[in-house]
């Protein structure tokens, strides 16, 4: 790797391989964002700078929610993605139904809980196309969620691992016209230098906590290598180019997901519920035939329609020739299903 001039943490060929991988990431990242909104997203090619926390506190005075990631597998290390307070309110309220016109003043518990859903999805994602870009498993564990005030917290020095620089990666992310912000993903200095290493030249020794499993270093992969032989050049002058992409375009529908044919044969559990109630041992011991249970529910109220264990609709109780069946008379809101699965 290229020696790194004095006084300069990273190199650029660090910092282009840095940009890369962050790029790769964040296109997948905005797909997936896309999908569960189902408004077009685009997230621009990233600028990397070195900061600290202090530096960035004082840069960006302002409340804004803080995602914690943490890599479980293939890669040992944490990074932060941090987005304006207002935006999450703005991609909350579309995950719930809303046009985003509407976002909530204030972002409670049920808020943070989706936007959680939303940001686990999209570094899950994320992770998938690191796996890829390194030939290694990427995993990570779900990210927690909290909302931090710069101008009056800081962040979490534990993110640091001991060392006081940061890396600093910010894009540009547009959400058609509702949102035309910046998002923003803070990294430990030493991980990103592992992170350039993976892709410049291969990891040295395997990065995964021990005990994981399934992580397989093979070398360089073809990123690696096209790198890695740009940094041969004349004088060891280095040109390298972030990857770029196309923008995204957002299906013409939120349900219509881009290779949902692949999964159209997995069986999920349809289940109606006519209506529940709770008894004590006793009064369980003392059922016999002929007992009668009183149900939560009046005759004629809808019944509840649930997949895999989760309510997804209401319906009224049919008979089908000699068979019962149910015939679906509403769809519960994404407010309503966000809700089911606290």
């Amino acid at each position: 790797m290229p020696e790194v001039p004095s006084g300069e943490p990273l190199s650029d060929l660090e910092k282009d391989a840095i940009g890369e991988i962050a790029n790769i990431s964040m296109g997948t990242a905005a797909t997936t964002l896309s999908n569960l909104i189902g408004k077009r997203v685009e997230i621009t090619t990233p600028r990397v700078a070195i900061t600290t926390r202090e530096k960035l506190q004082t840069e960006y005075p302002l409340p804004y929610v803080v995602v914690d990631v943490r890599y479980t597998e293939g890669l040992a290390g944490e990074n932060l993605l941090i987005i304006k307070k207002e935006d999450a309110a703005i991609i909350v309220d579309l995950m719930m139904g809303g046009d985003g016109s509407n976002p909530p003043a204030e972002l409670e518990e049920l808020h943070l809980s989706a936007i959680s859903e939303a940001m686990n999805q999209m570094m899950g994602s994320a992770a998938t196309s690191m796996s890829t870009v390194f030939q290694r498993k990427v995993n990570i564990s779900p990210p927690s969620i909290r909302i931090v005030n710069f101008a009056e917290e800081q962040l979490d020095p534990a993110i640091e691992y001991g060392c006081e620089q940061l890396v600093h990666v910010v894009f540009k992310m547009t959400i058609e016209d509702l949102v035309d912000s910046e998002m923003m993903q803070v990294i430990p200095l030493n991980f990103a230098k592992e992170m350039a290493r993976g892709l410049l030249g291969g990891f040295e020794e395997p990065a995964s906590p021990p005990g994981a499993s399934g992580a397989v270093s093979s070398g360089p992969s073809r990123s690696s290598a096209q790198v890695a032989e740009t940094a041969k050049t004349a004088d060891n002058v280095v040109t390298v180019q972030p990857a770029q992409f196309a923008p995204f375009t957002a299906p013409s529908k939120p349900s219509e997901i881009a290779n949902l044919d692949l999964i159209l044969d997995v069986h999920l559990e349809f289940t109606v519920e006519l209506g529940k109630t709770k008894k004590t041992i006793k009064e369980i011991l003392e059922l016999g035939p002929g007992s009668i249970v009183e149900l939560d529910k009046l005759a004629g109220e809808p019944v509840d329609i649930l997949v895999n264990g989760k309510q997804i609709a209401r319906g009224e109780v049919v008979v089908i020739d000699e068979n019962y069946g149910v015939r679906i008379t509403e769809i519960l809101s994404s407010a309503e299903r966000i809700k089911s699965i606290q």
